[in-house]
């Protein structure tokens, strides 16, 4: 792994300075919040410039072109009161004039300042307005003067007319000032109309211009976050679907490129605990085959042990026997105990032959896994070993047992070894007594067999299960010394456990348990009484 890890060290590292997808979109965002901000200012200067336009023209322009036209209808009105006075003499139509007058001079006030800023039209204005003072200061004052004073109409002819050719000058003035206000009004209009179209471009191209920024952020997103991400997804996937070798390149914005790194690293990993495990696999299949081999030669030399084994030895057994018949008054002691001796050496071949026999057994060829009710196995031990049992006076004491799954046989033998032991390992001067108990909780059941004999030094709690292991000398019991080496492998066959309770000091106990079967037969209500079984 150190060699992956540093082939994929420059690669990330590369990677990693490169911006993230957060900075990434950060960067995208405040150059969107840049267009947005110049789109508004930009329309904000437009807008402002159509709003000066527009102001200038309908407050300034447009009521100082009203003003000019009220000036001259004034004017009009003026003259009109002045002649009609002059003809008829009625003091009551110079009351239009003093008040056309009294206008002139508040609408010429307005103009002026609605025309502060346009100093020609202003000047033209000033220069009418002293025009229109000049005519009321030669003509009207005079003419009004002179009727007042009692001259005609016939005698004032004259300075009417005279007072006509001063009034067209003035009026002369103000009509050049309306037009000059309706080219300033013209041009104003053409300003407005450019301001607004300019205002509808600039808004247009705001618009577009964020709309193709929206467009190139999705297409910038889709092209270095999302895509990376879809092809990141598609690799786990294929990764995920089997292909184990396919390698996932780091692309994108560090920190995916730095998370594809990261799964790319995983993904060596399980690659390599894959073939590791393959190897196992490969190792233990080779185990397995060279297991079933060894099982097979086992199965052969339980064959030959059993058939080609046992012959020689029952004729060595019996040859010597009848060389001891017919040559007893030839031999003397020393020869009869020599083939003594080999009679018993072939006698315990025999007995070691046959345990072998049934600790090889045990799991291959008893199988025959049902439902057992341990009080009938129980039975059958104590009838197998109804002899011994009756010899030693020995008492039995058993819990109601239960039915548990397994097979029948290598129940009985477990009961027959257990049994068997107490029986033979009992104190000189005492009478073997053994009790099996029985406790039950969800998992299944345990079973205590506790007995008054020798016991047993807990030094050798753990060896007494090894397979030919004795604890006496061989002269002292009879036996192989595997009876408990196949109490232990019948219960671990079962699913259990076998031990010695090196606390018990009353003689030997030993507790094993077993597992409740899938539809578990219950304990009967006496469960706890104890139950005195007679030897066979």
């Amino acid at each position: 792994m150190s060699n992956t890890a540093a082939a994929h060290g420059p690669v990330i590292e590369g990677r990693a300075a490169r911006m993230t997808t957060s900075r990434r979109l950060s960067v995208m965002m405040l150059g969107m919040t840049v267009l947005v901000l110049a789109g508004g200012g930009v329309g904000a200067v437009a807008l402002s410039h159509t709003a000066t336009v527009s102001n200038r023209l309908a407050d300034r322009i447009s009521p100082a072109r009203t003003a000019v036209s009220r000036l001259e209808s004034g004017l009009l009105e003026q003259v009109a009161a002045v002649r009609g006075y002059v003809i008829t003499g009625d003091p009551e139509l110079l009351r239009p004039y003093e008040e056309g007058v009294a206008a002139e001079r508040a609408t010429a006030r307005r103009a002026r300042d609605l025309l502060a800023d346009e100093p020609a039209a202003r000047r033209e204005l000033d220069a009418a307005l002293a025009l229109a003072e000049r005519w009321r200061a030669e003509y009207p004052t005079r003419l009004i003067a002179a009727r007042r004073a009692g001259a005609s109409a016939a005698e004032l002819a004259p300075v009417v007319r005279q007072s006509g050719l001063a009034f067209d000058a003035a009026q002369a003035a103000l009509t050049g000032l309306e037009a000059r206000l309706d080219r300033v009004q013209a041009a104003g209009r053409a300003d407005l109309d450019r301001a607004r179209a300019l205002r509808d471009l600039l808004f247009v191209a705001i618009l577009a211009t964020l709309l193709l920024s929206s467009i190139v952020i999705s297409v910038l997103v889709r092209t270095t976050v999302l895509r990376p991400l879809d092809r990141l997804g598609a690799s786990v996937r294929r990764v995920a679907g089997g292909d184990f070798e396919h390698r996932l390149a780091p692309e994108g914005p560090a920190d995916i490129a730095r998370l594809t790194a990261d799964v790319e690293t995983m993904r060596q990993r399980v690659v390599d605990a894959l073939n590791t495990s393959r190897r196992h696999r490969d190792a233990l299949e080779q185990q397995a085959a060279e297991l079933r081999r060894s099982n097979e030669d086992l199965e052969q030399f339980a064959y030959v042990a059993s058939h080609d084994l046992q012959e020689p030895l029952r004729k060595v057994a019996s040859f010597c026997q009848m060389l001891q018949r017919r040559y007893a008054d030839q031999l003397d002691d020393r020869a009869r105990q020599y083939i003594d001796y080999a009679v018993d050496g072939a006698t315990r071949m025999q007995n070691l032959i046959n345990d072998l026999l049934a600790f090889s057994r045990i799991g291959r060829v008893y199988r025959d896994d049902r439902e057992v009710d341990l009080a009938a196995t129980l039975a059958q031990a104590e009838s197998n070993l109804s002899d011994p049992i009756a010899e030693a006076g020995a008492e039995i004491l058993a819990d109601p047992l239960p039915v548990v799954h397994g097979d029948p046989t290598l129940l009985t033998m477990l009961w027959q070894n257990l049994l068997g032991n107490a029986v033979k390992f009992r104190r000189p001067d005492q009478a073997p007594r053994i009790r099996i108990s029985v406790t039950e909780d969800t998992a299944g059941w345990e079973f205590a067999v506790a007995d008054n004999g020798i016991g047993i030094d807990p030094r050798y709690a753990d060896k007494i299960f090894l397979i030919f292991q004795r604890l006496h000398p061989r002269g002292t019991y009879d036996g192989t010394g595997i009876g408990l080496a196949i109490c232990k492998k019948i219960v671990e066959y079962h699913g259990g456990t076998l031990r010695l309770d090196d606390a018990y000091a009353d003689g030997a106990r030993f507790v094993l348990t077993l597992p409740k079967p899938a539809a578990a037969v219950s304990v009967p209500e006496q469960a706890g009484e104890l139950t005195p079984v007679a030897p066979g």
